[in-house]
């Protein structure tokens, strides 16, 4: 029986619990700052607002504080949203945290400063050089693991043996892992795979959407390469795995089959989506400048149209 701590309590740090404990794990959920799921959580019967079920009572929950991190564990999960990474970065730095990191969090930021894109690992080992941190990427929508549907995920590590570790630890006959030691890789193609999803939803038939499918992934394994990611991680899991499941349905496709219709973004949004977080909007939003400056609009012309269309709010026009 191994001690895991989840920090973030949303709807892929709750589902990521379960397979944790079938494997009869001592697993803790803490939430920084949603009182929503403060309240899930923290509720007699566990019932999760977003996955719509209610969680194992052996799942524990634990008011977020500085004593979490005086506590020893076997693995600290990480599955924030992108706006807490900064956050979580400096705790895990004041506390000198020797556990293992896994990473689910996906998203890259861009720093302004030295104007460069960092994944997320990046952006946590900027903080902590010394934390012993995995990735966990893939096409997991987190309300079919939470019902204990077969997903495959991918854990990227430097050293192959730490994520096989992390592996056997929480895989179980539902949740099936692969390993990858292309972390750059991995992270980047399970963040811009958001954007390509919109681009595919935008296709409107299923000739256009598969032709831009195939003209996604040669744009993915452009920027992937340009990045310092491998090419061939795009045809895994983290990539045109993730592609297909975000393009066969979700938020980020949604809006995409808005756009394809004629909308401008603003309009989609405002119209049809205006509760929704479209991540690959957001993300446009964080990456652009580097894009815009540094890569050549002839090699990923998907990409420029779609960053056209949501920061100056044209159509989309493919």
């Amino acid at each position: 029986m191994k001690k895991i701590l989840i920090i973030g309590g949303g709807a892929m740090g709750s589902a990521f619990s379960i397979p944790c404990l079938d494997n009869n794990h001592k697993v803790f959920i803490t939430e920084p700052y949603s009182q929503r799921f403060i309240k899930n959580l923290s509720s007699k019967n566990k019932f999760h607002s977003a996955l719509k079920i209610n969680l194992p009572k052996k799942l524990k929950f634990k008011k977020y504080s500085n004593e979490l991190f005086y506590e020893k564990y076997d693995l600290v999960v990480i599955a924030l949203s992108l706006t807490g990474i900064e956050f979580i970065a400096s705790e895990l730095k004041k506390f000198k945290l020797k556990s293992p990191i896994l990473v689910l969090t996906k998203g890259l930021k861009y720093e302004k400063r030295n104007k460069k894109i960092l994944t997320i690992s990046q952006t946590l080992l900027k903080n902590f050089p010394k934390l012993n941190l995995s990735v966990l990427k893939g096409p997991c929508l987190a309300k079919e693991l939470a019902r204990k549907c077969q997903t495959s995920v991918i854990i990227a590590n430097k050293n192959i043996q730490i994520a096989k570790l992390l592996g056997k630890m929480i895989s179980t006959k539902y949740y099936l892992i692969e390993y990858s030691k292309d972390v750059v890789g991995v992270e980047i193609c399970s963040a811009i795979k958001n954007i390509y999803s919109m681009i595919i939803g935008s296709g409107i038939s299923l000739n256009k959407s598969s032709s831009l499918f195939q003209k996604s992934l040669s744009e993915m394994k452009y920027i992937t390469k340009r990045l310092k990611g491998k090419e061939d991680t795009v045809l895994s899991l983290a990539g045109v795995g993730d592609l297909y499941v975000s393009a066969a349905g979700g938020r980020n496709s949604k809006m995409g089959n808005y756009l394809g219709q004629g909308f401008t973004f603003q309009k989609a949004k405002k119209k049809f989506m205006a509760n929704d977080t479209v991540e690959g909007e957001q993300l446009v939003r964080e990456i652009a400048p580097f894009i815009l400056k540094k890569f050549n609009s002839k090699k990923i012309p998907l990409m420029f149209q779609m960053i056209r269309s949501i920061l100056k709010n044209k159509k989309f026009l493919i």
